[in-house]
């Protein structure tokens, strides 16, 4: 590579001259002839010459533009003609693909529409439709992808008119898998009928919903229907404190009672347990609601067990929900009892879907730095941007960055 093509990251030119103006302008032509495109023969003679004016990266706080010499050429061994290319540059394009890519990276990571427009002479249409492009890049790229092993499956609320999303996550990888719209089975099951290689998925993650457990059942019929660990635990808090409400109004307004109420015990202080037993006295039921609540949730939060290990827990488990059935908190046990498989498969898998809430906690930040999205396709596009595609990344940018860019 040129000196020249190793400072602007284009091989093959010779500067002629620069000029800065508002900008840095750089004269340049090809010094060498490159191979016949249609028959690799070296017999060549340029034909004519034409301009060319391209926008490439920026220097500083200026745009780089190119004004590129450019020979149109003609092969005497197939007697056919074609002009000089440049990598990096796609023909009758009025920018490099490093630019390009730069002004996506830049709007990716939060730059708006009118400071790119400023900063790098085009317009705001040019930035969203460059955007686009490289999204749509992405997605051809993911378009065959196979159903994770491993997957989580949540709702989350996308707009007033709109209603709710499905959140479809690679729980193995860490990424999301897809987002699509509404959270009904008529709703999905266009989407869930045409996914590709379903029986591969193993395990699905998900909240007491029971939607989501029949279309679990439909169209994953060969995986395993996993509990997660976050949500029982609180809807047991939630039965609780509703006991309680109805036990004492008064002492369930107290914000410190409160506190303690939904901690763990063992993540008291001797003082806490102290007060907490002592106000607890004073209503025999709810106390032994506690003490049956506390056992249940060590109960919950048990995982990787071995199958025989699980096998010797189930039966304090049930004894549990026994003693449950018996007292104010039954409907909490015929929830239990319903969803008792996908609760005892709980304790043989670590995984859950808090890496899909925290991917949720992502796209409220993605909606709210857009102010909302109208689009549910341009909202999904971007999730899958930002929470998704992570794999196929540094793929996609090896494509608008060729190894010449150095």
């Amino acid at each position: 590579m040129s000196h020249a093509g190793t400072i602007i990251g284009i091989p093959g030119l010779e500067v002629v001259r620069v000029k800065r103006r508002r900008g840095v302008e750089v004269w340049a032509q090809p010094y060498r002839r490159p191979p016949c495109a249609h028959c690799q023969g070296h017999d060549l003679r340029i034909k004519a010459t034409y301009r060319r004016t391209v926008k490439h990266t920026r220097q500083g706080n200026q745009v780089l533009t190119l004004h590129l010499r450019v020979p149109k050429y003609h092969c005497r061994g197939c007697r056919r003609y074609f002009r000089h290319p440049f990598a990096g540059i796609r023909p009758r394009y009025r920018s490099s693909e490093a630019y390009r890519m730069e002004v996506y990276e830049a709007h990716d990571g939060g730059v708006t529409l009118r400071k790119l427009s400023q900063t790098h002479q085009i317009s705001a249409a040019t930035v969203e439709r460059w955007y686009q492009h490289h999204l749509g890049r992405k997605r051809s790229e993911m378009s065959n992808r196979p159903c994770p092993r491993i997957l989580g499956i949540d709702e989350h609320f996308f707009t007033r008119k709109k209603g709710y999303a499905t959140t479809f996550v690679d729980l193995r990888k860490h990424r999301v898998f897809d987002v699509k719209l509404g959270r009904s089975e008529p709703s999905l099951r266009p989407y869930l009928k045409g996914l590709r290689d379903r029986g591969n998925v193993q395990v699905v993650v998900m909240d007491l919903s029971e939607t989501y457990r029949s279309i679990a059942r439909q169209y994953f019929p060969g995986a395993t229907i996993v509990a997660d660990r976050f949500h029982v635990v609180r809807l047991i808090n939630q039965h609780f404190l509703k006991v309680w409400q109805q036990h004492d109004p008064e002492g369930r307004r107290n914000r410190g009672l409160i506190s303690l109420m939904r901690r763990h015990q063992w993540n008291l202080s001797d003082e806490q347990h102290a007060n907490l037993m002592h106000y607890l006295a004073t209503y025999p039921v709810l106390q032994q609601l506690y003490v049956a609540k506390q056992r249940l949730v060590r109960l919950m939060l048990l995982k990787t067990l071995t199958a025989k290990r699980a096998r010797k827990k189930l039966p304090q488990l049930l004894e549990l929900m026994d003693q449950l059935r018996d007292s104010p908190l039954r409907a909490l046990a015929k929830t239990l009892t319903s969803w008792l498989e996908p609760i005892v498969a709980m304790w043989r898998f670590s995984k859950s879907n808090g890496i899909t809430e925290g991917f949720h906690n992502k796209m409220e930040m993605i909606s709210r730095r857009a102010y909302g999205f109208r689009n549910f396709e341009n909202y999904r596009l971007r999730v899958l941007t930002h929470c998704g595609w992570d794999g196929i990344i540094n793929r996609v940018r090896m494509d608008a960055h060729p190894p010449f860019m150095g």
